[in-house]
């Protein structure tokens, strides 16, 4: 991975990560664990986990519901030649 890719997953993280901190309503502890980019910066898949455990499916239903607003935030606070889609799954890795 080069390093422009890995500064775009952290830059991308740490963004994605402040917006769900702001969004989230408190019924559930929403954590940005790992983010990838892909290559060409078109999609960046966003691992979260979340607690309680069964607060999952309504915590992956609100990020997607809030994905378009996420990419406008990403846009004001950050210079990119493209702001990718933004994609969420459940770290599996991180609750085993």
């Amino acid at each position: 991975m080069t390093f422009k890719l890995e500064k775009a997953n952290e830059t991308l993280r740490e963004l994605v990560a402040s917006f769900v901190l702001h969004e989230s309503n408190g019924t559930s502890l929403i954590t940005v664990t790992y983010l990838s980019v892909v290559p060409s910066l078109t999609v960046a898949t966003v691992f979260i986990s979340v607690y309680p455990e069964d607060k999952e499916i309504e915590a992956l239903d609100f990020l997607k519901r809030k994905a378009g607003e996420l990419r406008q935030y990403v846009t004001s606070r950050i210079k990119m030649r493209k702001i990718p889609s933004f994609e969420f799954v459940i770290d599996k890795g991180e609750k085993n």
